[in-house]
């Protein structure tokens, strides 16, 4: 039973003036689908159910650890060792109690991609960074299921953002990826694809970054900002307000530096000048393993 106390409309009607009720009624009976409650996708949940997305179908197969406080809205002293879906399910409820819930409590990969995506107006992307081909296969069948994917996460103290259309650049066409390649290979096409406006190289301490190991830094404040890009641009698409730059476009905000940068790379990773960035840091980090 919902509380007596909880009306939708009350709850979100300080949304009202930035969008109209029937708007606002839309978001309600909308569908977005989130894989991962960790960083990214936890703050991705905790946004949209504020927003009053209706519907929501969250993945995720971990447990909380200490190594998480310091990005992920879910974890606290209280919630080490407990799984992040059953917290997240219980914050977003907490938020909207009217909410529809689909969850998985499994990796999304190719077995059940299709499935998770069943339901689903949009999806989110809040996989951790080094998930590389349970990203890639989801983004492929979202593209097949003629949906826009939302890729927003963070990088030093900037949040980026890229949208995929289903009619646009592909997943494998932007970030230049063949059969043949490496993990890392992979790994380093995504990492210089997803910023190229680079204004976190200045501060970034390269030595704490292990393709190899799975390791990098990464900041909470910088996942909040993400998520509020991200979501302006889901409420943008599924109340249809008009046209979204979707890759080979890109955008990137700094709060570090107080940069904002956004821009079209033409040929996504082909670009001449992506080609350099993947040699210099390809570079950089074998000189590093090296050492």
């Amino acid at each position: 039973m919902l509380p007596q106390s909880f009306k939708y409309q009350e709850a979100f009607s300080r949304n009202i003036g930035l969008i109209t009720e029937e708007e606002q009624e839309r978001l309600r009976s909308a569908s977005a689908a989130i894989p991962g409650m960790g960083g990214m996708g936890g703050a991705h949940a905790l946004t949209l159910a504020r927003l009053g997305i209706g519907r929501l179908t969250m993945a995720d197969f971990d447990q909380y650890e200490v190594v998480n406080f310091n990005r992920q809205v879910g974890a606290t002293v209280n919630t080490v060792g407990k799984r992040k879906l059953d917290v997240m399910v219980k914050r977003v409820k907490e938020i909207n109690p009217d909410i529809e819930l689909r969850t998985f409590d499994e990796a999304i990969t190719s077995h059940n991609a299709g499935g998770f995506l069943e339901d689903a107006d949009i999806l989110l992307d809040g996989l951790d960074f080094f998930s590389f081909e349970n990203r890639r296969h989801l983004f492929n069948t979202a593209r097949k299921k003629g949906l826009h994917v939302v890729s927003s996460g963070p990088i030093g103290f900037s949040a980026i953002l890229q949208i995929f259309s289903p009619h646009g650049m592909s997943f494998d066409r932007y970030f230049a990826i063949q059969d043949g390649m490496t993990k890392e290979e992979k790994l380093l096409s995504f990492l210089v694809g997803i910023a190229p406006g680079g204004t976190h190289l200045s501060y970034i301490n390269s030595d704490k970054v292990s393709l190899g190991d799975e390791a990098g830094p990464s900041l909470g404040l910088a996942v909040q900002m993400a998520a509020g890009l991200a979501a302006a641009q889901v409420g943008k698409i599924l109340l249809d307000r008009g046209p979204v730059p979707c890759v080979p476009y890109y955008f990137q905000v700094d709060a570090y530096t107080m940069q904002c940068k956004k821009g079209r790379l033409r040929w996504g990773n082909r670009n001449p000048i992506q080609r350099l960035k993947l040699w210099y840091v390809k570079r950089l980090l074998q000189s590093q393993r090296e050492s």
